[in-house]
């Protein structure tokens, strides 16, 4: 690596550094009493929120598929000092379930302050292999059901003067190998919210959203599906959380995590060719 790519990385390190030390301070009480949906909260980062949420005192719903799964994580919630936690199931590729969670949501709480949408569909970590069909029901769990809660959450939202958290992923900024259908809907995610934010500020709205860029996180299903191809180290999903958690509530348009994610969405315009060495050489393949 030439010495002036060097630089670059250290300056840009810097200026992350920078960024985040001169942010908007973080007020924990300012969580106390939040009413608050998290999705995707049956295991790995929604979970870790979730508990979060609760040592914050915050009133939380959750949801996923799992029903036996969400009712411990519901009752470890209890145990950290949540004010209340809730839970509903849902399957977010079924056209009916994401407004049905929402509305639940309102309901429960009789209202919402936070709304924080990081559940995925399955789908492997493989070369695609032309499942088109795939493609197309991947876009249901991963985006499509984003929009409808946003749209079904945003007058509540609006009243409360609420934020939004979308959960993404690098792969929505910088297109990797194995992964083309989740990258697809990560692209869509970033385009859409990310333009919804604009009309929202147009318009004066209360209400902010946080757009969520991820790297590679200890989840058990994330280090399943890359063990043996991705040698990048994974980040701890705990801190993912919790990262999260205070991007929305400081109302901040943007969160990068771990650090090397902002470097290389820098780097992917940059310098493109190393970018491209740098994707493909972090994995192990051998056609």
């Amino acid at each position: 690596m030439g010495a002036f790519v060097k630089i670059a990385i250290a300056s840009i390190c810097v200026g992350y550094l920078a960024v985040k030390w001169n942010g908007p301070s973080f007020d924990p009480e300012s969580l106390r009493g939040a009413r608050v949906l998290v999705t995707g909260a049956s295991s790995g980062i929604g979970e870790q929120m979730a508990y979060h949420y609760a040592r914050f005192g915050a009133q939380i719903v959750i949801t996923a598929r799992r029903e036996k799964v969400l009712q411990q994580v519901t009752e470890k919630c209890l145990s950290l000092g949540a004010q209340k936690a809730l839970y509903i199931s849902g399957d977010m590729s079924n056209e009916s379930d994401p407004d049905k969670v929402v509305d639940f949501a309102l309901e429960k709480l009789g209202g919402l302050d936070y709304l924080v949408l990081n559940h995925i569909g399955v789908t492997r970590f493989a070369m695609w292999d032309g499942d088109v069909d795939h493609v197309r029901w991947l876009m249901k769990p991963n985006f499509f059901s984003y929009v409808q809660m946003a749209w079904r959450a945003l007058p509540s939202l609006e009243k409360s003067k609420g934020s939004m958290a979308i959960v993404s992923s690098m792969a929505g900024k910088l297109s990797n190998p194995f992964t083309a259908p989740y990258c697809a809907t990560k692209s869509a995610l970033n385009g859409f919210f990310g333009s919804l934010s604009h009309e929202l500020a147009m318009k004066k709205s209360n209400v902010s959203i946080s757009l969520i860029t991820l790297g590679l996180i200890d989840t058990e299903s994330a280090l399943k599906a890359v063990r043996g191809i991705i040698t990048t180290p994974a980040y701890p999903a705990s801190e993912a959380a919790l990262n999260i958690i205070i991007t929305g509530a400081t109302r901040q348009s943007e969160l990068y995590y771990p650090w090397y994610t902002y470097v290389m969405n820098l780097f992917k315009d940059w310098y493109p060719s190393l970018t491209r060495h740098l994707i493909q050489n972090a994995l192990n393949y051998d056609p």
